[in-house]
């Protein structure tokens, strides 16, 4: 890692172009940026940026991505259409991973991401000094070329070698991202891998084409990276739009992968991974032949792996049960030929006990939760209800259950309109909230709400009673309870019948 004063030491004979239309932190990066290079030449848009260029001459380029008039993006494929050689790099948010692959496709050389660390920005700074270092030393190997070719040799292939690595690390990097939106994915990649490269060992596919099938199955579902979180994280099916949505990610993944050089053959293989043998596959319909051999072991792997897994919406399937399905499918779904290998390959192997979709820390669990969320009060809803009922029988994370009816709510609603009962729904969650920090809040049936704990707790139903939201109205709260413990309560029709 290195240091702001070991990065001067290299960066200080350098002019550099900053691109940022937030006051802010142009200012205050503005600075930071003074204090390494020569000459730092700053903009607050893309098209000041774009003229300030072409006007100037600038080893380095920083942009941001989102600005007025025209954006970073746009300025820096304009950039790049002057001087292909140009080191630029990319700021950007977190959340705007879509622009990464477009940024690809232009030629970008490096990010920073938001909010910015200035150890991520003199680790980017670095890097593009190297490439400076080597675009330069490339320039004068040409000058020299017969009295350097012997020396340069060596150094050239560790080149070739160096920005191979890169790319891998670029690719291997957006894997990650998609690893840390939904880490079934990521489990899901690399055991989708290991299956294909045995089923390829097994029909004697040669090492070559073993290890290449093997990548591709480790990023096999990098189109995701384009993919919607709300549909990417959704736990539970899919409806027929955001099916249709989420197939987008083979198109997405094939077009980011067939643009680089040393990533076509697996884009070949990966643009069949979800086509069928019987022609009813996506995104083109191939069938039979038409789907590469390599493709058609991907796709196995691939389902192999989805159905002994644990989903929200479906168990795992024993290792039994998912073989006689490859037999089932075989000839449907599935080429016969690779079937038969599968069968010997995977019929012996350990799946792994631990792989499932449910959140585990509390980041997971409150973005997983936000899929259940009620929109008029924040409460959870009836869906995540159920989900926590069905699932607190093996975890016992809860122990006591208390319900509250509103009595008298339409009444209510009738005389005073809608809008202001939502407005006393959210100020009785509220109170929950403020009073019961430990509690889990569920709005059932409208007008019910129910609070599940760990431990008993004592409710005041007197000061319920007395809250300002009930007073000149004619609605009364009243409240049952019960012992969760040794009760196999798995949905809210057994609850019902509890409380």
């Amino acid at each position: 890692m290195i240091s702001a004063k070991d990065l001067k030491n290299i960066t200080n004979t350098l002019t550099l172009l900053y691109v940022e239309d937030e006051n802010e932190l142009r200012e205050s990066v503005e600075v930071y940026l003074c204090k390494l290079f020569a000459e730092v030449t700053v903009a607050k848009d893309g098209q000041e940026g774009l003229e300030s260029y072409k006007t100037g001459k600038f080893d380095i380029v920083i942009s941001d991505i989102q600005m007025p008039i025209m954006d970073g993006l746009q300025m820096s494929k304009e950039i790049k259409e002057i001087n292909p050689d140009q080191e630029i790099i990319i700021i950007s948010a977190y959340s705007e991973t879509s622009y990464f692959l477009e940024s690809i496709e232009i030629g970008i050389n490096g990010y920073i991401i938001k909010p910015i660390n200035y150890t991520q920005m003199n680790q980017e700074l670095y890097k593009s000094v190297k490439s400076l270092t080597q675009l330069k030393e490339n320039i004068n190997y040409k000058l020299h070329l017969e009295e350097m070719v012997t020396q340069r040799t060596e150094e050239i292939v560790a080149m070739q070698e160096d920005k191979t690595r890169n790319f891998e690390t670029t690719i291997l990097s957006f894997v990650e991202m998609i690893e840390d939106r939904d880490t079934y994915t990521g489990g899901h990649s690399q055991r989708v891998a290991n299956y294909a490269k045995l089923v390829a060992e097994e029909m004697g596919i040669s090492q070559e084409d073993c290890e290449l099938l093997y990548k591709a199955g480790i990023i096999h579902d990098i189109g995701k990276i384009a993919t919607p979180d709300t549909i990417l994280l959704k736990p539970g099916r899919l409806n027929a739009l955001e099916y249709k949505l989420i197939q987008e990610h083979v198109t997405v993944g094939y077009k980011l992968l067939s643009k680089i050089p040393m990533y076509k053959k697996h884009a070949e293989i990966i643009i069949g991974h979800h086509e069928r043998y019987d022609g009813a596959g996506y995104p083109n319909g191939l069938k039979g032949d038409e789907i590469s051999m390599l493709s058609h072991i991907l796709l196995i792997a691939d389902a192999f792996d989805a159905m002994t897994t644990n989903r929200i919406y479906k168990g795992r399937k024993t290792l039994e049960y998912a073989i006689d399905e490859l037999k089932d499918l075989a000839g449907k779904q599935f080429h016969p030929e690779v079937v038969k290998s599968a069968i010997k390959a995977l019929a012996n192997i350990e799946l792994p006990e631990a792989v499932t979709q449910l959140p585990k820390s509390d980041i997971e669990k409150e973005r997983f939760s936000y899929f259940f969320r009620d929109q008029v009060t924040e409460a959870y809803n009836n869906d995540y209800l159920n989900f926590i009922l069905e699932h607190n029988i093996l975890d016992n994370e809860f122990a006591y259950i208390y319900k509250f009816y509103l009595h008298d709510f339409n009444s209510f609603n009738n005389s005073h309109g809608w809008t202001e009962g939502d407005k006393l729904l959210s100020a009785f969650v509220k109170y929950l909230k403020d009073s019961f920090p430990q509690s889990t809040i569920f709005r059932v049936h409208g007008d019910d709400f129910i609070l599940m704990t760990k431990e008993s707790i004592d409710i005041d139903m007197d000061e319920i009673k007395e809250l300002n939201i009930f007073k000149n109205n004619k609605i009364t709260v009243t409240k049952e309870s019960a012992s969760l413990e040794d009760k196999n309560i798995e949905d809210i029709r057994k609850l019902e019948l509890l409380i």
